[in-house]
């Protein structure tokens, strides 16, 4: 299973062992889109939802989520992370969500960020389904990251 660095030499899940790497400054950012109509995407950058500041709701709950990151993915070391900013901004489709995420360890931040898009977009459709039960989450990705020993890297 070479390439993998997950699993062992036969195939079983393991949690990578980082206590000989050294800490260096480490961020990443992804993006994810909620896509919707016109209607609900002004009604949510309005405020007047009936659930209240969607934006902000949504914006708050991927930081929440980008902190407890190892408690939802299984492999994923615990980080005290020193930065979450998490922006959702309109597009012509819908709702852009972006997060960054810092920290200086011994390993990234990449699901820090991947995890605070994800719930900062199901926040956004858990919000304003009962306006517009058919949006869709599309496009959660990395879309850059910097430190550690694999290099910058940003996305196509």
């Amino acid at each position: 299973m070479s390439g993998l660095t997950h699993l062992d030499s036969e195939g079983r899940a393991r949690m990578v062992d980082v206590s000989a790497k050294p800490a260096t400054a480490r961020e990443a950012t992804a993006e994810g889109l909620v896509r919707m109509s016109a209607a609900t995407r002004d009604l949510a950058l309005s405020g007047g939802a009936k659930k209240g500041d969607v934006r902000a709701v949504a914006e708050v709950a991927g930081i929440m989520a980008a902190k407890r990151t190892s408690e939802l993915i299984p492999l994923c070391h615990p980080l005290p992370l020193s930065r979450c900013q998490v922006r959702i901004e309109p597009s012509d489709e819908g709702l852009k969500v972006t997060a960054t995420t810092s920290t200086t360890g011994p390993t990234g931040v990449e699901m820090e960020a991947l995890t605070a898009v994800s719930v900062a977009c199901l926040t956004l459709y858990d919000m304003l389904k009962a306006v517009e039960r058919g949006m869709t989450i599309e496009g959660v990705r990395l879309t850059r990251k910097s430190g550690g020993a694999s290099g910058d890297y940003v996305a196509p």
